[in-house]
C-alpha cells in the first residue's frame, strides 16, 4: 500500500509517525514549502509521476491539500485539523483509476489555529459518500502520538474491511 503523507505549515513528518504509518505500507513524504502558496495538489503530485497512492493522509494545511488531492483521484483521505474553509476545487489530470474515497476527519476542538466550527460548516455542505468526523473537545492543533496512533489505526481498519 502506497501512502501520501502532507505535513503541515512549518512541520515536517516525524520519525515516531513515519514508523506509525510503515505498519500499513509505504510511505511518501515530500517536504512541502506552503508559504507563498497554500493550494499544491498537482506540483506534489508530480513529484511521484509513477506512484499509484492507495490512501492520502495530512495535517494542517497538509490536510487541506490532502482532501483536494482525494476528490481528484478517488483515495481515501485521513484529515487532521484540515482548514477547509480555504478550500477551492482543483481538477487536473489523474491518472489513478477513481474509488470510493471515504473521508475520515479530525478536529481539535480547542485547536486555536483551524478553527474546527470553520470545518465543520464547509463540511456541512460537502457531499460525500463515505464521511466520518471525530471532534476531540480537549485536544487542540497538534495532534500527539497517541491520537495519531489511534486514528491511524481506525481509519486503516474502516478502508481495509
Amino acid at each position: 500500500m502506497n501512502i501520501l503523507y502532507l505535513h503541515g505549515l512549518k512541520s515536517k513528518l516525524s520519525p515516531e509517525k513515519r514508523k506509525i504509518l510503515e505498519q500499513y505500507g509505504e510511505v511518501f513524504a515530500p517536504g512541502i514549502n506552503y508559504e507563498n502558496q497554500h493550494i499544491q495538489p498537482v506540483e506534489i503530485l508530480k513529484q511521484y509521476p509513477d506512484t499509484h497512492f492507495n490512501v492520502v493522509i495530512g495535517s494542517s494545511m497538509g490536510a487541506l491539500n490532502a482532501f483536494i488531492i482525494s476528490e481528484n483521484i478517488g483515495r481515501p483521505a485521513l484529515l487532521f485539523n484540515p482548514p477547509l474553509k480555504k478550500y477551492r476545487p482543483i481538477k487536473f489530470e489523474s491518472y489513478h483509476t477513481k474509488g470510493l474515497h471515504p473521508k475520515h476527519i479530525f478536529l481539535g476542538g480547542s485547536d486555536d489555529i483551524v478553527d474546527p466550527a470553520d470545518t465543520l460548516k464547509f463540511l456541512g455542505n460537502y457531499k460525500a459518500a463515505d464521511l466520518s468526523i471525530k471532534l476531540d473537545q480537549k485536544n487542540g492543533h497538534r495532534i500527539p502520538i497517541h491520537i495519531f496512533e489511534e486514528q491511524v489505526a481506525s481509519f486503516f481498519s474502516s478502508i481495509c474491511n
